[in-house]
């Protein structure tokens, strides 16, 4: 008879797990929740030209309402973290899901600005919320040695959603008058998660957290019962993590044991937000203004996107097996330094090869620092300490765009690639500094002031 004993927790119990068909489905459906996230994020710059062109709309307009996702996305960030600690991870996760898909379906019937305006506020409030309760549930139902790795798996699933929803919009856009409205109806296809995530288990680690340990078992039970049918006998837990029950609020993440590391996210997800955009967003744009053709400059963008995908990859292989505070900060620096010399290179191949270098490591950075943020906060407030500081970095992009401005016209082209490199050294040496060590350590074992 396989009974569990008592004394070891869900934590202990969670970590001893092989990989198995159970792990794998949560790979998939939350894959799928991140494809259409991901996708959905750049539709407005497929079906802007449409809406500019049927709407008569000025640049600033288009504007406002890529400055309305990104409001709406810090808002979502921060209310969602303070909401997954309260009411789960599961119900979180379907409910952000359904909110964006709804909206990306509203932003389909949109009339005027003022109604697209107000459907992608709150869309964008249901894309990053979406984010920050997902990577926070992978990395509670992951094994330590395997959770960085899966986070990469995902993403590189998900970031499939990017130039498929490009080819979509491609399709659809031109075929019709009112075709850039099909293109957010694609996106509502997002949904479907709903259906898919009724087999998701809620955080066991969750409930235990709060208290609820005949759950938390119950749980564990299942999710046991079925690996052990595919995997047979498991193997013993091989430690005693203890259970840490707390129902301290939003405020624990300023408290003497937190505050460093939550200003220290801040700041790293401030930086990488802004070298992030300020190189991907800004590319056509920026060879166009520095005297390349409209054509050239969309081919070599074009070509320089297909490195998203195979970074993620290469955080797949890597993340678990390099310890991810060195990885973090070493891609970072790659990034700096691949980023100016892709400033000062003026022919071919090697804007070409220089841009896809930083597209692809960008991509290589997302998952790691995916990975590492929720790890770093103790489960009562993980969703918060995320959600928190990954909507603050999404927040800055708000004044983002102004930043380039002011160093493209004040001191030229080169210099916005200067910029860009010292916010990814900045992300580089605050985690290598002040970063705690994760690799292979349960959640409950990391030591967030080593």
């Amino acid at each position: 008879m396989n009974v569990e004993e008592p004394k070891y927790t869900a934590a202990a119990r969670l970590e001893r797990l092989p990989i198995s068909f159970f792990h794998l489905y949560i790979m998939w459906v939350l894959a799928f929740a991140f494809f259409f996230e991901l996708g959905d994020i750049n539709t407005l710059s497929y079906t802007a030209p449409a809406i500019l062109k049927n709407w008569h709309l000025g640049l600033s307009g288009i504007g406002n309402i890529v400055s309305a996702t990104f409001l709406g996305m810090f808002l979502g960030a921060t209310m969602i973290g303070w909401i997954s600690d309260r009411i789960g991870r599961k119900k979180s996760l379907i409910f952000t899901i359904l909110l964006f898909s709804v909206f990306s379906l509203l932003n389909a019937f949109a009339v005027n600005f003022v109604m697209l305006f107000i459907t992608r506020l709150v869309t964008g409030i249901g894309l990053s919320a979406m984010t920050v309760v997902g990577i926070t549930y992978i990395s509670e139902m992951y094994p330590a040695k395997k959770r960085g790795s899966f986070q990469g798996w995902i993403m590189t699933i998900g970031l499939a959603g990017i130039p498929i929803t490009a080819f979509v919009a491609r399709f659809l856009v031109p075929s019709i008058t009112w075709g850039w409205r099909l293109v957010y109806i694609w996106g509502a296809l997002g949904f479907i998660f709903a259906i898919l995530a009724i087999r998701l288990k809620e955080s066991p680690r969750w409930h235990e957290n709060h208290g609820r340990t005949a759950e938390a078992d119950r749980i564990l039970s299942e999710i046991e019962m079925e690996i052990r049918a595919e995997k047979g006998e498991l193997p013993a837990p091989t430690s005693r993590i203890p259970i840490v029950q707390s129902h301290k609020g939003y405020s624990q993440l300023f408290s003497a044991g937190n505050v460093g590391k939550t200003i220290m996210f801040m700041v790293v997800w401030i930086a990488q937000t802004l070298g992030f955009y300020g190189f991907m967003a800004w590319v056509p744009t920026l060879l166009v203004s520095h005297g390349f053709s409209l054509v050239t400059s969309l081919a070599w963008s074009s070509a320089i996107s297909i490195g998203a995908v195979p970074g993620a990859l290469i955080a797949a292989v890597l993340s678990d097996r390099v310890e991810r505070k060195w990885l973090i900060s070493i891609v970072a620096v790659i990034i700096a330094v691949c980023g100016v010399l892709y400033g000062i290179s003026f022919n071919t191949a090697a804007i070409i090869v220089f841009g896809f270098l930083v597209a692809m490591l960008i991509q290589t950075f997302a998952p790691l620092l995916y990975a590492y943020t929720p790890e770093m906060y103790p489960t009562e407030i993980r969703n918060s300490g995320a959600g928190l500081t990954y909507g603050v970095g999404r927040l800055a992009n708000v004044f983002g765009p102004q930043l380039v401005v002011f160093f493209y016209t004040g001191f030229g082209y080169l210099s916005v690639f200067v910029y860009i490199a010292v916010c990814w050294l900045v992300v580089a040496v605050v985690i290598g500094i002040w970063g705690a060590k994760t690799r292979a350590r349960a959640l409950e074992s990391v030591n967030v002031t080593s």
